[in-house]
């Protein structure tokens, strides 16, 4: 039986591969160029994708929210000088994800939420990482439109591309 939430980390995992991959295929300023967008560079679009599944990992092992969210602020202001450094830094934190998903018996389990944002509710564990995983894919659409912008062409990241890829690691 397929375990959805793990899968769809896994087309996170693929996704933000995928388009690192395409962005590595330009001149190294690409990342810096500024754009009227969503964000002011493709660098800084990439920083609030890492940040934001920094922020929600902490929370799924374990650290409330309002201090995951203190403790990830940092890193918006930490914009990446180069896509390897990108590759580095969502490789690492992928790993992390992975390992909790494979040593997480139940993805059902839920915990109290205390979103400073919203307030606090009873959140199932498979909701923050779907959470992930959409927020990610919002937010590589948004990289898609400044690439676009920019003059270059962007790259097929949808999930049911995914269904047709070699799997990236097995968890």
């Amino acid at each position: 039986m397929t375990n959805h939430p793990v899968e769809m980390y896994k087309y996170h995992t693929w996704a933000n591969q995928t388009i690192l991959g395409r962005i590595k295929q330009f001149p190294p300023s690409v990342l810096s160029q500024e754009v009227n967008s969503s964000f002011p560079t493709i660098a800084h679009a990439l920083n609030h994708i890492y940040a934001v599944d920094k922020m929600w990992y902490l929370v799924l092992t374990g650290t409330g929210m309002p201090e995951a969210l203190q403790m990830c602020m940092s890193l918006n202001e930490s914009i990446p000088a180069s896509v390897n450094e990108c590759v580095k830094s969502f490789d690492e934190l992928a790993g992390h994800f992975e390992k909790w998903l494979e040593n997480q018996a139940d993805l059902e389990q839920t915990i109290l939420l205390d979103n400073p944002y919203a307030g606090i509710r009873q959140t199932r564990l498979s909701e923050i990482v779907l959470h992930v995983v959409n927020h990610g894919t919002y937010h590589r659409g948004n990289i898609s439109t400044m690439l676009r912008q920019l003059g270059h062409a962007s790259t097929m990241n949808d999930y049911a591309l995914f269904w047709y890829q070699e799997p990236v690691k097995s968890i």
